[in-house]
C-alpha cells in the first residue's frame, strides 16, 4: 500500500497531489519493535531462542500440563515463604502464546509470561530432558543450557524493559477514542523515557537482572572478565569484555536502535502535520488552539485553498475561537468528530466556511488507531478464504444469480 512506484499511495497521489500518507500509529509502533527484534543481532538471537523454547514446550498437551503443574507447585511454595501475595486477580494461570509481528503487544505478553514462569519452565525443561528420548530430550537439554545462561536472562529483562516503556503507547494508540493530541504526547513521552533509561538506567537495570539470577540460581558473569558467547563462535568476539558486550552492544545498542526506528517511522513531515492538526482539538476549552499552526496546516494543502481563502483564514480563525469558547454548546467537547458535528448542528459552518473546510481535511486522517483492521473478523476472513480455495466452483456461478441472492437477503434502496 505504501509503495512509491506502483502501490496504493502512488495511485492516490496521482489523483490528489495534496494527499498525505500517514501510516496507522499503532501499526508503525509495532513495526519499530519488530524491526529492532530482527535487525539487532542479539535481539535476533534472543527471539530465535524464544521461538525454539515455545516449540519445545508447546508441542503437546502433556507438556502444557507439566508446565501448569510445575507452576502450581511453585506458587504453593512461594505462598508458604511469603514471596507472593494472595488476592483477587492475583496469581492467575498463564500460558505461552507465540508472538506475531502484527499482533500488538503479543511479544510483550510472551516475554512477561516467560519471566513469570521462569522457575517452572526450567523445571519442565529439566524433566523433559531426563524422561523423554531422542530429539525431544536433546532439544530440551539444549534449550535448558541457554535458558539458564546469564545472556538469555539479561536479554529477557531488556526486552521486558523496552516493551514495558512502549506498551502504554501501544495500547493507547489502539483505543477507538484516542485523539491526535494524546497520540503525539504519548509518543514524545515514550522517547523521553527510553532516553532516560539509556543515560541513567544501566545501574538499576543490572541490579534487577543480578537479583533475578541469584534468586533462580543463574550464574552471574563478572563484567570485567572476557566475554564467552552463548551458541555463537568465539572468533566473532575475540578479546571482547563482558561490560562492553552487555552494556554497549546489548543495552545501549537495543535502546538506540529503538529510538532510531521510532524517529524514522514517525517521520518529520507526518509528525509536523499531526502537530498542526492537534491545534484543532476542542478538549479543555480549546486549550491546544494555535492560529499559526492551523495556518501552517492549510499550507500543507495548497491545491485546496484559494488565495483569498488563505488570506482570510487567520482572521476567520480568530473570530471562530472567540465564538466557540463563549458558546456553551462547545464546552464539553473532547474529539474533532464531536467538534465538526456541533459546528453543523449550530450552523456555524456557514459563518466559518474556511475553518470548516480545514477541519474536514483533518478528519480524513484517522491516524491514531487501526479500526479498519480490527473490523476484519474471523468470519469475514473465513468467507474470503473459502472463495479462494473453491475458486473453480465459484467461477461457474453466474453474476446474475449472485446479485439475485444478495438482493433477496435484505431490502435495498435501489435495484442492483
Amino acid at each position: 500500500m505504501k509503495g512509491h512506484v506502483n502501490g496504493l499511495k502512488k495511485l492516490v497521489m496521482e489523483e490528489s497531489p495534496s494527499a498525505y500518507y500517514v501510516h496507522c500509529f499503532a501499526h508503525q509502533l509495532q513495526l519499530t519493535l519488530v524491526a529492532v527484534a530482527k535487525e539487532n543481532i542479539d535481539c535476533a538471537w534472543f527471539f530465535g531462542q524464544l521461538a525454539y523454547l515455545l516449540n519445545v514446550l508447546g508441542m503437546s498437551c502433556k507438556k502444557i500440563s507439566m508446565l501448569r503443574v510445575a507452576q502450581a507447585e511453585y506458587m504453593i511454595e512461594a505462598l508458604k515463604l511469603g514471596e507472593i501475595e494472595i488476592g483477587q486477580g492475583l496469581n492467575q494461570e498463564m500460558g505461552l502464546a507465540r508472538p506475531g509481528d502484527t499482533r500488538w503487544g503479543s511479544h510483550y505478553k510472551t516475554v512477561m509470561h516467560v519471566m513469570a514462569l521462569y522457575p517452572s519452565i526450567k523445571k519442565v525443561l529439566s524433566k523433559i530432558g531426563k524422561e523423554y528420548k531422542g530429539g525431544e530430550s536433546l532439544g530440551a537439554q539444549t534449550m535448558l543450557q541457554v535458558f539458564k545462561s546469564f545472556e538469555f536472562v539479561f536479554m529477557l529483562h531488556l526486552m521486558n524493559e523496552i516493551f514495558g516503556y512502549t506498551n502504554d503507547l501501544c495500547n493507547a494508540l489502539q483505543r477507538r477514542d484516542q485523539d491526535i493530541v494524546n497520540a503525539m504526547d504519548l509518543l514524545e513521552f515514550t522517547k523521553v523515557e527510553l532516553d532516560v533509561l539509556r543515560n541513567s538506567g544501566w545501574g538499576e537495570f543490572l541490579q534487577n537482572v543480578t537479583r533475578f539470577c541469584e534468586k533462580h540460581k543463574v550464574e552471574v558473569v563478572d563484567m570485567n572478565e572476557k566475554y564467552i558467547p552463548m551458541q555463537r563462535d568465539k572468533k566473532f568476539y575475540k578479546n571482547a569484555i563482558n561490560y562492553h558486550r552487555f552494556h554497549a552492544d546489548m543495552f545501549l545498542g537495543v535502546i538506540d536502535r529503538q529510538l532510531v526506528e521510532l524517529n524514522n517511522r514517525f517521520d518529520e513531515v507526518s509528525t509536523e502535520l499531526l502537530r498542526c492538526m492537534a491545534s484543532f482539538s476542542p478538549a479543555k476549552n480549546f486549550k491546544a488552539f494555535n492560529v499559526e499552526q492551523l495556518v501552517k496546516l492549510a499550507g500543507f494543502y495548497p491545491h485546496d485553498f484559494e488565495f483569498e481563502e488563505k488570506v482570510q483564514l487567520p482572521f476567520q480563525l480568530n473570530r471562530y475561537i472567540e465564538d466557540v469558547r463563549k458558546d456553551e454548546n462547545f464546552k464539553n467537547l473532547k474529539s474533532l468528530a464531536e467538534l465538526s458535528m456541533m459546528l453543523v448542528k449550530t450552523e456555524k459552518v456557514l459563518r466559518y466556511d474556511i475553518v470548516y473546510k480545514l477541519l474536514k481535511l483533518v478528519l480524513v486522517l484517522p491516524v491514531a488507531t487501526a479500526g479498519v483492521e480490527r473490523q476484519m473478523g474471523q468470519k469475514f476472513l473465513n468467507g474470503c478464504l473459502i472463495t479462494f480455495i473453491e475458486r473453480e466452483f465459484f467461477l461457474q456461478v453466474k453474476d446474475e444469480d449472485i446479485i439475485s441472492q444478495f438482493q433477496s437477503m435484505k431490502d435495498r434502496k435501489v435495484t442492483l
